[in-house]
């Protein structure tokens, strides 16, 4: 009887050990993001903020991932239990149809739904997630967008030059040229680059292109980079930026918003950076938040993105990161024409497509926000399913050992000199932008 006794007030303990901790997850939120890609400060303010709006305390548990695959091996393996998540658009896609995702609850009782300031362009675009049976708009919020192009130093580089993909295998640049170390982001660029044609007779469209992962397109990719090969100092994850500060490369296949920061960086040590999206076309990618399917505290995450959706926080965001906001609303189109205006920037683009009518002439930063007229030409990625390991093995073979011995030790002494210059810059954006919100 004593022994049965026992056996049940373990199990009692076993019991109220597993409640007790149920319960403190639920106070727990877990935030799963790209390094560098938010204002962390709005992380403990999200907490006060969630407590005023609910009177629910919750502590959010911060983490960082710099590979979209990898994100999705732990979610996917269900041993993580992330509540928010930023992947970017094609693995939404196959997270979608894999069945990863939950839906977002957009009801919010009495505090404000601000998910309505989500610019309708890129609403529209996520319509275009191939979800399966899943509407991509019900289950992701956009978060940051941009375009992929050319990072380029006008001392060393013409503006005609950078304007088309063409410089790839321009002998000038032998050695000079960074290549962005994501095969999607330089694969699709390219195959429009070798479709442009097509495109202009109307015989394919921008977005069949983007689905296109077939051994005969992957060959014409291959080809081109290969051809390339002689002109590239190295794949870039990240230091392509601190590299193109330093002039050791003049051009960089850059991501837009590393190209904002990098011509930001420059100028401080009298360096001219300039970026163009090639004529002949590009890809416009997009990240957004969801709320992964073994979620715990599924509320505290719907409210978060909420929170990250408030105008005044996207425009932290952009001003700490230098990544474009997805929302579209006119106070942000203000702030950023003011903050153009500022820096000197005098060209006026066409913004009608992200911020609707009365947008047609808008001085603002032509980097962070591109005209309407580079945005219809550019594609977006698609999940390329069981053919990116196809894909992958042509990256692999182009790639090969292409960093050179003397690129490793300029990576390293870039990134240090460059350190002490980024904090100090940071520390200077960071009272700019107390001063004017």
């Amino acid at each position: 009887m004593r022994r049965l006794l026992y056996i049940f007030l373990v199990a009692v303990a076993v019991l109220s050990v597993g409640c007790s901790r149920d319960d403190a997850r639920k106070s727990i939120l877990k935030v799963y993001n790209w390094a560098d890609y938010i204002d962390e400060s709005l992380l403990s303010e999200f907490e006060d903020w969630y407590f005023e709006q609910t009177g629910e305390k919750v502590e959010v548990v911060y983490q960082l991932f710099d590979i979209n695959e990898i994100m999705l091996a732990k979610i996917e393996r269900g041993k993580e239990d992330f509540d928010v998540a930023c992947p970017s658009e094609y693995i939404i896609e196959r997270m979608l149809k894999n069945d990863l995702l939950l839906p977002i609850n957009k009801d919010f009782g009495a505090t404000p739904n601000y998910l309505g300031n989500v610019s309708p362009f890129i609403l529209d675009v996520f319509d275009k997630i191939d979800g399966g049976d899943k509407n991509a708009n019900d289950y992701a919020v956009g978060y940051m967008w941009g375009t992929t192009g050319f990072l380029y130093n006008t001392k060393y580089v013409t503006s005609e030059e950078a304007d088309t993909w063409n410089s790839l295998w321009d002998k000038k640049f032998e050695k000079k040229i960074l290549v962005k170390d994501a095969f999607r982001d330089v694969y699709s660029p390219l195959l429009i680059y070798a479709n442009q044609e097509r495109i202009a007779k109307g015989e394919v469209t921008l977005d069949e292109l983007m689905h296109d992962a077939s051994d005969e397109s992957i060959a014409v990719v291959e080809g081109l980079l290969k051809r390339a090969k002689p002109n590239i100092a190295g794949w870039e994850a990240d230091f392509g930026k601190e590299l193109m500060t330093k002039e050791k490369a003049w051009l960089n296949l850059s991501w837009s918003g590393d190209a904002a920061w990098a011509i930001e960086e420059a100028d401080a040590v009298d360096v001219q950076l300039d970026y163009v999206v090639p004529k002949e076309g590009s890809i416009v990618w997009f990240d957004g938040w969801v709320i992964p399917k073994y979620a715990k505290n599924i509320k505290a995450a719907s409210y978060f993105i909420n929170f990250m959706c408030m105008p005044k926080n996207a425009i932290r965001n952009m001003e700490e990161i230098g990544y474009v906001s997805v929302i579209g609303t006119p106070d942000v189109m203000k702030y950023m024409s003011e903050s153009a205006v500022e820096a000197g920037i005098k060209q006026a683009s066409d913004l009608t497509y992200f911020f609707g009518e009365g947008a047609d002439s808008v001085i603002i930063n032509p980097v962070m926000y591109p005209d309407r007229e580079v945005v219809e030409r550019c594609g977006m990625m698609h999940d390329s399913g069981p053919r990116t390991e196809a894909m992958l093995a042509m990256w692999s073979r182009v790639k090969g050992d292409n960093l050179n011995n003397w690129m490793v030790v300029v990576i390293f002494a870039a990134v240090g000199m460059l350190l002490v210059v980024g904090v100090m810059r940071k520390m200077k954006k960071r009272r700019r932008r107390c001063r004017r919100l």
